[in-house]
C-alpha cells in the first residue's frame, strides 16, 4: 500500500506553490501595464507641452494657408493723361494638382466642359514643370467667359482641384500702335525665377520684358499683400482669418504723345521703318514707332505656336525695335557732324571753297569715289561750293575730300559727343550703342589698319558706321539744340518715388555742350539744314536737297537732312537700279529735322527701310509728322505769337 500512497501523494498539486506563480505573475502584468501606460502618457505629455508648437503647426499647415494677393500693377499715360496700358479684371481657370490627383484625367475632364486647346495644355505643362510653391494655382486658361464660368462652377464637385480664380491681366488699349513704345509683359519664364524676388514675385505670373514695362518693373509691378484662410480636407476654403493688402505699383505717366505716334504711324503707312521724336529741351521722347509691329495683347493672353512662329519668323522681324535695336548706316544724315568736326578740328572754315566734279579720288589711288549726281557719261557734281552748300545740296565729293584730311581717331572722338557708339538715352530699354569705328576697331574686329579709304566713307556716313534712329534723333535734338546735349528720356513723372531711373532725379542727364565750336557755327549749321528745306527756285545746283518734295508752302522754318545708306555694293561704274535689286536689298532713306528752327519745339529722324531717296520717301514722312505736331500749336497761339515765328529767310548764293 505504501508505495502506491507514495505516488499517490506525489500527484497532489501543490497549491501554495501556484498560488505564487500566479501572484508573481499578476504583479509581472500588472507592472508591464502600468509601465506601458506610463511610457503612453509620458509620450502624450511629451507631444502635448513640449511638442506642442510644431505639432499645432503641422496641423495648421494642413487647416490654415497663406494666399498672396497679386499686387494692382501701375499704370502708364501719355503726357496728356491718354491711358496707355491698364489692368482688366478677369476669371481663370486653375489647377491646385496637389488636390486634382490624376492630373491628365482632370484636364480631360476640363476639357469635356470648356474649349481647352492643345495650347492650354502645352502652357499648362510648362507652367507645372516649373518650381513652385505648394499648393500653388497653375492657370489652365487664362481670361475664360462667364459661360465657361458657370459650367466650371456648376461641376467643381466632379473636379478636384480645379477652380475658378479672379484675377487681373494687362491690357494695351492701342495695341501695335504702342507696342515698341510701352512696352509690354511676358509670362515668367524659367530663366527669370531664378534671378526674381520670390517673396515679391510670389502671386505673379508676368513680368515687364520689353520697353517702358522692362525699364521700370519694379517701380510698376509693387508688392504682394495676402490672405491666411481656413481649407478643408478638399483644400477648398472655408473662411478668411486675416489679410495684409498689396501696395500698388507706381502710375508713370510718359512724354509720349499718343495722338503723335498715331500720326507718324499714319505716315510710315505699311513702309518698314522707324520714327523718333523728341522734345529738344527736355530731352522727352515724343514719339517712338517701330513698323511693323505686334499686338502686346497677344502674348498677355497667350500665343500658341504657330502664332509664335508667325511673329518671330517673319522676314520684316516684327518683335525688334528699329527704332532702339536697328542697325544702320546713317548716310548722309551724317554729313552735318561731319562739317562740324572739321570746324572744331580747325580743318576748314565757312568760307572755304571746292570744286565738286562729281567724283573725288585719293592721291596716287585707282579708285572713284563719286557724288549721288553721277550718271553714266555724266560726273555731275555741284560745282564751287563752300560747307553751308556742301550741306544743303549734299555734296558727297566735298565730304569725300574733307575726310580725306581727317584722323579718323579725332572724328571719332568728336562724332561720340552726338551720342554715336554709345547709349545717351536715360530710361529706354533694349538700346543698342551702334557701331562708331576707328583704327582700334578695325584692327580688333578685322585684324586690318585704318585706310584713309576708310575715312572717306565714314565721312559720308557709310563703311562700318551704324547707328539707330533713336541715336539719329538724339543727334538732331543736340543740333536744334545748339551743341547742348539733354538725353533723352521716356519718363516725365510718376506718383512716388523710382527704383531705376539712373542718376536718381528727373533732371538726370542735362547739361554737357558739344565742345570745340562757336554760337556762330552752330547757327550756321542750322541755317544750312534750313536750306536744305526752303531754299528752293535758284537753279539746280542751289536748290534745297529736300525742296521740291517737302519745302513748299510750309507754315514754320523746318532744318533737315536728307539721307540715303547703301545695303549692298554696287561695282565701280555701274548705275545703281532700284528695280533691279530685290527689296530687301535697297537703300534705306533717312530724314532727320527740328522745328521751328529759330526756336525748336521737337526733333526727329525717320527711317524708311529699303525705302530709297531720302528727301522723295523720308522726307514727307518728317513733314507729317512735324505738321501734326507743330500747326495745332500754331493756330492755337496768337497771331502776333505766329508772326513773329517766321523770320525772313536769306537766300545765300554760294
Amino acid at each position: 500500500m505504501a508505495p502506491n500512497g507514495s505516488n499517490k501523494a506525489t500527484n497532489i498539486k501543490n497549491l501554495e506553490r501556484e498560488r505564487k506563480a500566479f501572484v508573481s505573475r499578476a504583479v509581472a502584468t500588472f507592472a508591464i501595464l502600468v509601465g506601458a501606460l506610463l511610457l503612453l502618457f509620458a509620450r502624450m505629455v511629451w507631444l502635448m507641452v513640449y511638442q506642442h508648437d510644431e505639432y499645432r503647426t503641422r496641423s495648421d499647415e494642413n487647416r490654415i494657408q497663406t494666399v498672396p494677393i497679386l499686387p494692382p500693377r501701375g499704370l502708364i499715360y501719355d503726357r496728356d493723361g491718354d491711358l496707355l496700358a491698364d489692368n482688366q479684371p478677369a476669371f481663370s481657370i486653375v489647377v491646385v494638382t496637389e488636390h486634382a490627383g490624376d492630373v491628365d484625367a482632370t484636364l480631360s475632364a476640363v476639357a469635356a466642359l470648356v474649349d481647352i486647346t492643345a495650347a492650354h495644355r502645352a502652357a499648362f505643362r510648362e507652367r507645372l514643370a516649373k518650381k513652385r510653391r505648394p499648393l500653388q494655382e497653375i492657370p489652365l486658361k487664362v481670361r475664360v467667359d462667364p459661360r465657361e464660368r458657370a459650367v466650371i462652377e456648376v461641376n467643381r464637385h466632379r473636379l478636384p482641384g480645379v477652380a475658378i480664380a479672379p484675377t487681373s491681366l494687362r491690357a494695351y488699349r492701342h495695341g501695335p500702335h504702342m507696342a515698341h513704345a510701352v512696352g509690354s509683359v511676358r509670362r515668367i519664364a524659367e530663366a527669370d525665377v531664378a534671378t526674381l524676388d520670390a517673396s515679391l514675385y510670389s502671386a505673379s505670373e508676368f513680368i515687364g520684358k520689353r520697353g517702358v514695362e522692362a525699364f521700370y518693373e519694379r517701380s510698376l509691378h509693387g508688392r504682394p499683400g495676402w490672405r491666411k484662410i481656413e481649407v478643408d480636407a478638399h483644400g477648398v476654403e472655408r473662411r478668411e482669418i486675416s489679410r495684409r493688402p498689396p501696395v500698388p505699383g507706381q502710375n508713370l505717366v510718359l512724354h509720349l504723345d499718343a495722338g503723335l505716334q498715331f500720326e507718324a504711324v499714319a505716315a510710315l503707312g505699311q513702309r518698314r521703318g522707324a520714327v523718333v521724336a523728341i522734345d529738344p529741351k527736355s530731352g522727352g521722347i515724343l514719339a517712338l514707332v517701330s513698323n511693323p509691329s505686334y499686338d502686346p495683347n497677344l502674348f498677355v493672353a497667350g500665343l500658341d505656336a504657330a502664332q509664335f512662329a508667325e511673329l518671330s519668323g517673319s522676314r520684316d522681324t516684327p518683335l525688334l525695335n528699329r527704332a532702339t535695336q536697328g542697325l544702320y548706316a546713317p548716310g548722309s544724315t551724317f554729313k552735318p557732324v561731319v562739317g562740324l568736326a572739321a570746324l572744331a578740328l580747325g580743318l576748314t572754315d565757312w568760307e572755304r571753297t571746292y570744286h565738286d566734279r562729281g567724283e573725288f579720288r585719293l592721291p596716287g589711288q585707282r579708285r572713284v569715289y563719286r557724288d549721288w549726281s553721277w550718271r553714266p557719261g555724266n560726273a555731275g557734281g555741284q560745282g564751287v561750293i563752300n560747307l553751308r552748300a556742301a550741306v544743303y545740296r549734299s555734296s558727297n565729293t566735298y565730304f569725300y575730300e574733307l575726310g580725306s584730311r581727317m584722323a579718323v581717331d579725332a572724328l571719332q572722338e568728336f562724332t561720340a559727343q552726338f551720342g554715336y557708339g554709345r547709349v545717351l538715352a536715360l530710361d529706354v530699354a533694349d538700346t543698342d550703342p551702334g557701331v562708331l569705328p576707328d583704327s582700334e576697331w578695325k584692327r580688333g574686329m578685322r585684324g586690318e589698319p585704318w585706310y584713309r579709304g576708310d575715312t572717306v566713307n565714314l565721312a559720308i556716313g557709310q563703311g562700318d558706321l551704324l547707328a539707330t534712329p533713336l541715336q539719329l534723333a538724339t543727334m538732331a535734338s543736340i543740333l536744334a539744340n545748339r551743341g547742348r546735349v539733354v538725353a533723352p528720356r521716356m519718363l516725365k513723372s510718376s506718383d512716388g518715388r523710382l527704383a531705376e531711373f539712373e542718376g536718381g532725379t528727373l533732371a538726370a542727364g542735362n547739361g554737357g555742350h558739344v565742345e570745340g565750336l562757336s554760337a556762330a557755327d552752330w547757327e550756321e549749321m542750322a541755317a544750312s539744314m534750313v536750306d536744305v528745306v526752303h531754299l528752293g527756285n535758284q537753279g539746280y545746283r542751289r536748290n534745297g536737297i529736300a525742296w521740291f518734295h517737302i519745302g513748299q508752302d510750309i507754315e514754320y522754318t523746318m532744318a533737315g537732312k536728307s539721307g540715303t545708306a547703301q545695303v549692298v555694293g554696287i561695282p565701280q561704274g555701274a548705275e545703281y537700279d532700284d528695280e533691279l535689286l530685290d527689296e530687301y536689298h535697297r537703300k534705306h532713306a533717312w530724314f532727320i529735322a527740328f522745328a521751328p528752327a529759330e526756336d525748336p519745339q521737337i526733333a526727329l529722324a525717320v527711317l524708311v527701310e529699303n525705302g530709297g531717296g531720302g528727301s522723295s520717301v523720308a522726307g514727307p514722312v518728317a513733314r507729317a509728322v512735324l505738321d501734326a505736331y507743330l500747326l495745332p500749336k500754331m493756330q492755337a497761339a496768337p497771331p502776333a505769337a505766329v508772326a513773329e515765328a517766321q523770320p525772313a529767310r536769306e537766300v545765300v548764293d554760294t
